[in-house]
C-alpha cells in the first residue's frame, strides 16, 4: 500500500483519550486543509472502527502511557498496514524500539503542537512509503533469489538424469517453459517436484 503524499483527501484517525490534545491535532489537520478526520477518545473496540473507516493516516497521542495501553496499540499497529504517527509526552528507550518495531514511523517525545501536526503527519506517510518499498523490494529479492535456486537444482537433476551440459539443461527447461506459456520457475519446481517423487 502506497499512501499519496499530496492529496488533501486523506482519511486520518486520530486516537487520543484527552479531548483537549486531540482539539490540537484536530484543528492542526484542518488548518493544514484535511478535513476527513475522524476524532475517538476511547481504546476498546477501535480495531473494528479501523476496519469500517480505513483511514490512511493514524494519529495515535497518549498523554501519558501505560505500559498494558502501549502493547494493546502496538498489538494493533502491527496488524495494520498503515502510517502512524504517535505523541507521547514521555518515553524510554524499550517504548521506542516496541513502537518501531510495530511499525509506528513518526514518534515524537513531548513535542505535540498545533504547527507540528502537519509536518509529522508528512513525515510518517513518507516514512512508511519508504520502508513499504523497501520491504517490498526485499520480498521481490528474496523471491527472485529462491527461483534461481529452484532453477539450478533443476538444471542439475536433468543434467545427472539426461547426461546433459548445463547449457542443454537449461535450454531444455527454458523451452519447456516458452511451450508450455509458463515462467521458467515454475517448470523448474515441476522438474525438482517429480525427482523428488523418484527418489
Amino acid at each position: 500500500m502506497v499512501v499519496a503524499m499530496n492529496h488533501l483527501d486523506l482519511t486520518i484517525l486520530v486516537i487520543d483519550e484527552n479531548a483537549v490534545r486531540a482539539a490540537i491535532i484536530d484543528e492542526g489537520l484542518r488548518e493544514a486543509g484535511h478535513h476527513r478526520v475522524t476524532v475517538v477518545h476511547e481504546v476498546h473496540g477501535i480495531a473494528r472502527l479501523i476496519e469500517n473507516l480505513k483511514p490512511d493516516v493514524i494519529i495515535i497521542d497518549i498523554e501519558n502511557p501505560n505500559r498494558d495501553m502501549m502493547e494493546h496499540l502496538f498489538q494493533l499497529t502491527r496488524s495494520i498496514s498503515r502510517p502512524i504517527a504517535m505523541f507521547v509526552d514521555r518515553s524510554d528507550t524499550a517504548s521506542i524500539e516496541a513502537a518501531v518495531d510495530a511499525g509506528v514511523s513518526a514518534y515524537i517525545v513531548d513535542g505535540l503542537r498545533k504547527e507540528r501536526v502537519k509536518p509529522i503527519l508528512d513525515m510518517a506517510v513518507s516514512r512508511f512509503n519508504v520502508f513499504n518499498r523497501l520491504q517490498r523490494e526485499l520480498a521481490e529479492a528474496r523471491s527472485a533469489l529462491e527461483e534461481r535456486k529452484v532453477i539450478e537444482r533443476a538444471k542439475g537433476i536433468l543434467m545427472r538424469m539426461r547426461n546433459l551440459s548445463e547449457e542443454e539443461a537449461f535450454t531444455l527447461l527454458r523451452q519447456t517453459a516458452m511451450n508450455e506459456k509458463k515462467r521458467l520457475a515454475d517448470i523448474a519446481q515441476s522438474v525438482v517436484t517429480a525427482a523428488g517423487m523418484l527418489l
